[in-house]
């Protein structure tokens, strides 16, 4: 069994901390990594970033915060504190397919500009499962990226590392500027393969990075976005 990572964004709207993210002026916070077990237990400690100066505000802010039930400091190292959260039941709206899913927390951060997550599921129908779920709620979440464990970030978007290195090499020499700064026989010439193979190979590697960026989803949906789970 393959498992699979997927990075998305979630809106403060419909995620943890709103209020207090919105209000102290610089505010971050990162997770500390848990496996879901339970919904109380996914996300029970995080660290947050705020001078010395703004932790009166910070209280003050989680004090009448509406998605904490309860908030204990663990650790203080003056700009950085480590907070033992309880959440209130619109946050374990989200958190609780992760639960179901098995799903992993690698890593979510939070600004005021929303969250980033990094999810780790056991099966690319474990995701698709809880992206429906995001979906049919109503919880505005974006899929970033999807690659399977196995793969590594090389393999991130469906690329073989040919297709990679000849995609990154093609970008940063100039070719998909307009005019071009590298024409397609000069490129075909750096990797050893002829003219054709280098466009066959452009080809396969443009359309596995619009699979799986542009196209979350069967085609033919208009525009209703699934997760592919293939």
């Amino acid at each position: 069994m393959t498992g699979t990572i997927a990075e998305l964004r979630v809106g403060l709207e419909d995620f943890a901390l709103k209020h207090s993210l919105e209000t102290v002026t610089g505010l971050s916070c990162q997770v500390e990594r848990v496996v879901a077990t339970d919904p109380e237990t996914l996300m029970p400690f995080l660290w947050v970033e705020t001078p010395q100066s703004a932790l009166t505000e910070l209280e003050d802010a989680f004090a009448t915060d509406d998605t904490i039930d309860q908030v204990d400091c663990i650790t203080d190292l003056d700009e950085e504190r480590l907070y033992q959260m309880q959440w209130v039941e619109n946050v374990d709206l989200l958190v609780q397919i992760f639960v179901e899913e098995d799903g992993t927390v690698l890593s979510a951060s939070g600004t005021a500009e929303g969250w980033h997550l990094r999810l780790l599921f056991p099966t690319r129908d474990a995701l698709s499962r809880t992206h429906d779920y995001c979906r049919s709620n109503g919880i505005d979440c974006e899929l970033l990226t999807i690659y399977n464990v196995d793969e590594g970030r090389r393999g991130r978007f469906g690329l073989t590392d040919a297709q990679q290195d000849t995609m990154t090499a093609a970008f940063e020499r100039g070719y998909y500027e307009i005019p071009r700064e590298l024409n397609t026989e000069e490129l075909a010439a750096e990797f050893d393969i002829s003219h054709q193979a280098l466009s066959e190979r452009l080809r396969r590697g443009h359309k596995a990075l619009v699979k799986n960026t542009l196209m979350i989803g069967p085609r033919g949906t208009n525009g209703d976005r699934e997760i592919q789970t293939q």
